[in-house]
């Protein structure tokens, strides 16, 4: 089997659903189809999106679409057991048997009317999680043909190292933004590099565009002449000074506007020099690096 290829850019399906834009099935293939035009091809979903609905809304999208099956890469998580109508939980918790793992990949095939998972992700770290019975319901999956690769989210390297005493991780998925950047200092950026590891950032612009405090204010004011030089709005900026970082980070850009989708997609071209993205960095912190 060939190795799966990801495009750089990855539109999150989190807010396609009832948890935001409560997209009808022409939108979603309008969406779709508007990305790959612009050479977005891979998209990101979980199980518990839209309280377990969003991949199934997706899913009946692009079934209708006639959008070939080898055009797209589909990346999913599984884990997360939360309270919703479709399944009322006592409690929000993280369930990884090997039973779980396998029927949560089964529920997602179903509901994105697919055969297969591009990559499966464990959404989030359980404090119980197991790894030689994850790897078993892994591997299974993948004999079965029902997963391509495997990877996690919002995982630190000793978790990670703590799975791969029984299977290989090919990914992480985590928050890494220029608000939100500990992923420099906490070794996960750098675990990436060392493994050869695909990292993804979600929330990859921050806080920037939510909060109006000081620190927004600080690197609003730096942008102002970077914005003249590279001939780029805020968000390419932004996601300009994650896309620096030489972990070579998937940004999981959750727009629903096609124009910032276009926008994600030229923020590629921006040769960010070394000085302006230690300069956005300073404005963020508030104070030079040590």
């Amino acid at each position: 089997m060939e190795e799966t290829t990801y495009s750089r850019i990855i539109s999150g399906c989190m807010n396609w659903g009832i948890w935001d834009k409560k997209f009808s099935s022409r939108q979603i293939i309008d969406m779709l189809e508007y990305a790959l035009e612009i050479g977005i091809t891979t998209f990101d979903h979980a199980d518990i999106y839209g309280g377990y609905t969003t991949e199934n809304d997706f899913g009946k999208a692009f079934a209708e679409s006639k959008i070939a099956r080898e055009r797209i890469q589909l990346i999913t998580k599984c884990g997360i057991q939360m309270h919703s109508e479709v399944r009322p939980n006592v409690i929000k918790h993280y369930e990884y048997s090997a039973a779980y793992i396998i029927s949560s990949v089964e529920r997602s095939l179903q509901n994105l009317r697919t055969d297969y998972i591009d990559m499966l992700l464990l959404h989030r770290p359980s404090p119980l999680m197991n790894p030689e019975i994850i790897a078993e319901a892994i591997t299974r999956l993948r004999n079965d043909g029902k997963i391509r690769d495997f990877g996690v989210s919002n995982f630190t390297p000793s978790q990670i190292a703590m799975l791969e005493k029984a299977i290989p991780v090919a990914s992480n998925q985590i928050e890494f933004s220029l608000t939100a950047n500990d992923a420099m200092n906490n070794g996960c950026l750098d675990d990436s590099i060392t493994h050869d590891r695909m990292m993804m950032s979600w929330s990859p612009l921050g806080s920037f565009f939510k909060e109006k405090a000081e620190r927004a204010l600080r690197i609003q004011k730096v942008m102002q002449k970077m914005k003249e030089k590279y001939r780029a709005t805020e968000d390419q900026l932004l996601l300009a000074w994650v896309l620096k970082h030489p972990s070579k980070i998937h940004p999981v850009v959750g727009t629903t506007t096609k124009s910032r989708l276009k926008n994600a997609i030229a923020a590629q071209q921006i040769a960010m020099e070394l000085t302006d993205w230690y300069i956005l960095l300073e404005a963020s912190r508030g104070h030079e690096v040590a």
